[in-house]
């Protein structure tokens, strides 16, 4: 089986949630700006507790700021 690429959407949300910076949600979900960096750029898949933090912060649901990438075979 073939590991899962995770996408995200934390940028938009980001945007639409008054330009928040990364350091601001980093702050919020109490982790390091450069986790953020890395969580958005998709060089890191968080933990389930904090992909919950991370969409409570923009008071959405998980989905609406993860998903899977799909690649077609």
């Amino acid at each position: 089986m073939s590991k899962l690429k995770i996408g995200n959407n934390i940028r938009r949300l980001r945007f639409e949630h008054s330009e928040m910076t990364q350091q601001e949600l980093a702050d919020r979900v109490s982790v390091t700006r450069q986790t953020i960096i890395a969580i958005e750029k998709g060089d890191y898949a968080p933990s389930l507790e904090l992909a919950f933090r991370i969409a409570q912060s923009f008071n959405v649901r998980l989905e609406e700021v993860f998903f899977i990438i799909h690649n077609p075979e």
